[in-house]
């Protein structure tokens, strides 16, 4: 009988970045979206705690496959000069349960995580939407750009960081013909179209007030329930979008806090499948607010088209 490993594909972070462009990702969330799958009804994660951060076991079931990651955040790896968040993915056949690839995780997540705020934007926010505002100057902040410039026209960049190295670090890797982009501060969120908030920030990164009606604000940073990026003044004011209920009063302290202090209803948060729905989104002359945590499917989404991309190759 084969070993367990004899079949087994492996894709390192170069294969998956070589097979999925950025548009490609979006396009397969957007799909499983517009295909019926219902968020809620992924597994929950586990995160357990351990002695220097966290373990996060995050299964799901879609499709042709079933998947498991096992993601590590680890708050002192920048600096030691390593990725904060690190996983592994096991990609299974969904009826024998046979593990059938093994995936960088970490590369995975550096794609799906800006390619799902991407897929919700690309829906609500503004078509003309031009300037971008990126809070965190990590690989997430410097992906984010990549996953916007997918579905609009951005043509101005201002990154927002506590260290103004790592700002013009990120500054220099997105650097590009025709894209003004440069260090900037909390105040350019006034004339932003887009904000994108990628920290580990404990507490809001700008006054509510900046925000005008016309931007669309993404939140990644964070899945725990005493932490935020955004001021609940700003929620309470927006139509805000989750990758499910559950999730959002589980695990978004955005979400979470904002209800505490009496800014934002729990009824008041759109699942982002309902906008994948029949009746499509609605108009909304107010900010618009996606918060998300990260989930199975949205990882094993993307890992599908990994593999089928490269049995295309």
């Amino acid at each position: 009988m084969p070993g367990i490993f004899d079949s087994l594909r492996l894709l390192d972070g170069p294969a998956i970045a070589e097979r999925i462009t950025m548009r490609q990702a979006i396009d397969a969330l957007q799909q499983a979206l517009r295909g019926g799958f219902d968020p809620d009804a992924d597994p929950p994660r586990a995160i357990v705690d351990v002695r220097h951060g966290q373990l996060l076991l995050m299964p799901s079931d879609l499709g042709a496959y079933t998947g498991q990651k096992l993601a590590t955040v680890a708050p002192a790896n920048p600096a030691r000069g390593l990725e904060r968040i690190q996983a592994i993915y096991v990609v299974l056949d969904a009826l024998t349960l046979a593990p059938v690839a093994l995936l960088d995780g970490t590369e995975l997540t550096s794609l799906r995580t800006p390619a799902v705020s991407a897929a919700v934007a690309d829906v609500v926010a503004a078509p003309d939407a031009s300037s971008l505002v990126v809070f965190g100057t990590g690989p997430q902040g410097v992906r984010h750009v990549e996953a916007m410039r997918a579905i609009r026209p951005i043509d101005r960049v201002r990154f927002v960081g506590r260290d103004r190295a790592k700002a013009e670090h990120a500054v220099a890797l997105v650097a590009a013909r025709g894209l003004d982009v440069a260090v900037g501060t909390a105040a350019d969120v006034a004339e932003a179209d887009l904000v994108v908030c990628a920290t580990t920030a404990r507490e809001p990164l700008f006054d509510a007030a900046l925000v005008r009606d016309r931007t669309a604000v993404v939140a990644v940073g964070s899945h725990e329930r005493d932490a935020r990026e955004l001021p609940g003044e700003l929620l309470g004011r927006a139509r805000v979008i989750v990758e499910s209920q559950r999730v959002a009063l589980a695990e978004a302290g955005d979400v979470i806090l904002a209800i505490a202090e009496g800014h934002l209803s729990p009824d008041a948060l759109t699942p982002m499948a309902q906008l994948f729905g029949d009746g499509g989104p609605e108009a909304s002359a107010r900010p618009v607010v996606i918060k998300t945590c990260g989930m199975g499917w949205q990882d094993l989404a993307v890992a599908q088209l990994a593999l089928t991309n490269e049995r295309k190759a």
